[in-house]
């Protein structure tokens, strides 16, 4: 960049304006949502039985016929123990002291705080698209799973349990609206029907393509769940529900979410303090309108040998599932 000269250099300040923009952070659509919507945990495990086959067939009598006496065994519960997910929030003394001399434009330890929370809240997308493999929190891949890639849910095997399996239809490369509209009816059942449809942007503009113009509806759906309207996402009418882009979704995958039986249970970490934040000082991402996403803080600590502030944000609970089988996904979709 050309320079105005040393005459302009030593005779004007530069200004640094009040903001910082993101340029990192993707979208977090469905993490967004389920944080935003979060139920309190309660007890040692969440717990919840389920009906997996139905019991002894009832008959048909006349007369002094003899009935059946014996019980049925119809139902197993699902069970989740909660997780936890940590970042640290670290700030020097010196860099900390040289921002308080009056000529701070923003607080260096405030929009620190609020850029890691967001950072955290970034990678918690990512886990919620993810297998819940080791010690992270469950995501799509595995709840909207057939036991590909787990083989467990809620503590029950898919294999012995076949009912917990969702649907996973292969696309052959393809998107079009009858390989949609076949998976729609593998997972509806009357009135429960999925809720939401998440997929990444490439997948998100085949659909718009399959549309003729009259067809393209947008809606504007809240960040909380089962909420449409307000301020928020844009996304597709499909059925009556909405179709969203969400650059955090898997590539090639189109999921097919009943929000209904999908539920963010936060179990605040014990000591801290609850995050109630707007990164008013952080534009360019859709983290800044978000108040609460359920995490918490432990307060800013002085260590013994270093000169630093230090902190750091917790999130606790667990992404649970009441019903699989009403999730499925269309997989290895690159075109139309």
């Amino acid at each position: 960049m050309a320079s105005l000269g040393q005459r302009v250099e030593t005779t004007t300040q530069s200004k640094l304006l009040p903001k910082v923009v993101d340029t990192i952070l993707d979208s977090n659509v469905f993490a967004t949502r389920m944080l935003t919507s979060a139920m309190a945990w309660s007890g040692r495990k969440m717990k919840k039985a389920i009906k997996f086959q139905k019991g002894l067939a009832g008959s048909s009598f006349s007369g002094l016929d003899t009935f059946s006496t014996s019980s049925s065994d119809t139902r197993r519960n699902l069970e989740y123990d909660p997780k936890f997910y940590e970042i640290n929030v670290t700030v020097p003394l010196t860099e900390l002291s040289a921002n308080r001399t009056g000529e701070e434009v923003t607080d260096l330890a405030t929009i620190e705080l609020a850029s890691r929370a967001e950072d955290g809240a970034d990678e918690i997308g990512d886990m919620f698209y993810g297998t819940g493999a080791g010690k992270d929190f469950l995501g799509l891949e595995a709840i909207c799973d057939d036991g590909t890639n787990a083989a467990t849910i809620g503590g029950l095997a898919r294999a012995t349990y076949d009912t917990l399996d969702s649907t996973v239809t292969a696309s052959g490369g393809t998107l079009t609206l009858a390989k949609i509209d076949t998976l729609w009816d593998a997972v509806a059942s009357g009135s429960q029907k999925p809720t939401a449809g998440f997929m990444e942007e490439a997948i998100f503009s085949y659909y718009g393509q399959l549309l003729r113009p009259q067809e393209r509806i947008n809606k504007e759906v809240g960040m909380t769940k089962g909420l449409n309207g307000g301020t928020g996402f844009t996304g597709l009418d499909y059925k009556g529900i909405s179709f969203l882009a969400d650059e955090k979704a898997t590539s090639g995958v189109l999921y097919l979410v009943n929000e209904n039986f999908i539920e963010w249970r936060a179990l605040p970490l014990a000591e801290t303090t609850p995050i109630k934040f707007r990164a008013t000082d952080i534009e360019g991402n859709d983290y800044s309108d978000v108040i609460g996403l359920g995490f918490s803080w432990s307060g800013w600590i002085l260590p013994s040998n270093q000169a630093a502030l230090l902190g750091h944000i917790y999130l606790g609970g667990e992404l649970v599932t009441w019903n699989p089988k009403r999730q499925g996904k269309l997989t290895g979709i690159t075109g139309i």
